[in-house]
């Protein structure tokens, strides 16, 4: 997620009617008229939804401060996104910009922002709650099936991903002044380093396939949102995307069947994975740790926050950093 400040400046020149002077000179580059873009919400990346021309559609431009992510970087994920695409898996397909790229580095009123752009998916977002067994099981089977296809990729484009040890190791750089988490990252390190690490347990991951980046049609899944896809185990995307069902890594009482059947669909796909199911609960901590590193990120400047709906925000996510770090500091991680 972006600093809260940086959200701030953005929520600033957002009019009553959800425009931004620099939304506009980003939809520019996708051949926007200004004006068209309206604003739908701020995290990792700005996103602002974009009417295709004709009332066909819609499309999302997505855009990130240069400071906050480096060129290689989205490149590399819109080129996954790109490639999976091709290869027939259901992600929200990208937007070549007028220039006939992926990837666009813009000058706005706010400063230069990597820009990319995605269809709208189809279908609609579904909450836990609403989320059938059967559609559950299609979950589980549609994360194994991205990573089966994401395994035939080439190599080139996992080397220019980051991998899950140094996004751990980044982690506990970022949380070196509070020993106690730091040193549980640590322990949490020293468990992965144990673990099987052959292409049938690591590769290229979304790293965030929860609910809110999946829109249904049926039974039938469509994934977006690949900020956080690296190179790492299998399980760990599993236990990440498993998180809406569970407290600390293990499953919530009114999500268990929901629970066992993502697991299920899962191994409908990749039956031999059934041996690194047990390595869900650490790679929960993992996961726990990496979003400690990144919320103190979020809420550590003190710059007043003129929007108001960030003000009320900043206690939230103190609160949810607080529940990544009691899970962190559970008990010691073992193989």
């Amino acid at each position: 997620m972006l600093p809260l400040h940086e959200i701030d400046r953005l929520a600033v020149t957002v009019d009553e009617e959800w425009r931004s002077p620099a939304a506009d000179a980003v939809a520019a580059a996708w051949g926007g008229e200004p004006g068209a873009a309206r604003w739908w919400r701020s995290s990792a990346s700005h996103v602002f939804v974009l009417p295709d021309p004709g009332g066909s559609g819609r499309s999302y431009l997505r855009f990130t401060p240069v400071a906050h992510a480096s060129r290689q970087r989205v490149g590399a994920v819109a080129d996954l996104v790109g490639r999976l695409h091709r290869d027939g898996v259901r992600v929200a397909a990208p937007v070549p910009s007028t220039t006939g790229t992926l990837v666009e580095t813009v000058p706005t009123p706010l400063g230069r922002m990597h820009a990319t752009c995605v269809r709208a998916a189809p279908g609609e977002q579904l909450d836990v709650g609403e989320l059938t067994p059967a559609q559950a099981r299609a979950w589980g089977a549609s994360l194994a099936s991205l990573h089966a296809a994401a395994a035939e990729l080439d190599s080139t484009l996992a080397a220019r991903l980051p991998t899950a040890g140094s996004v751990l190791e980044e982690a506990r750089a970022a949380l070196a002044d509070d020993a106690p988490a730091a040193g549980a990252v640590r322990l949490v390190q020293e468990a992965l380093e144990r673990l099987p690490a052959g292409p049938a347990a690591v590769g290229i991951v979304h790293g965030d396939y929860e609910l809110d980046n999946l829109c249904w049609e049926g039974c039938a899944a469509t994934s977006y949102d690949f900020d956080e896809a690296c190179v790492s185990w299998y399980a760990a995307d599993l236990a990440h995307a498993a998180s809406d069902l569970t407290s600390r890594g293990a499953p919530l009482p009114e999500h268990r069947e929901r629970y066992d059947a993502l697991l299920t669909g899962y191994l409908d796909v990749r039956p031999y994975a059934v041996e690194h199911l047990a390595h869900l609960p650490l790679h929960s901590r993992a996961s726990a740790a990496v979003s400690l590193a990144r919320l103190r990120g979020v809420l550590a400047d003190d710059v007043p926050l003129q929007h108001e709906p960030l003000v009320r925000l900043r206690p939230e996510l103190q609160r949810l950093a607080d529940e990544h770090r009691a899970h962190l500091l559970d008990a010691p991680a073992a193989v």
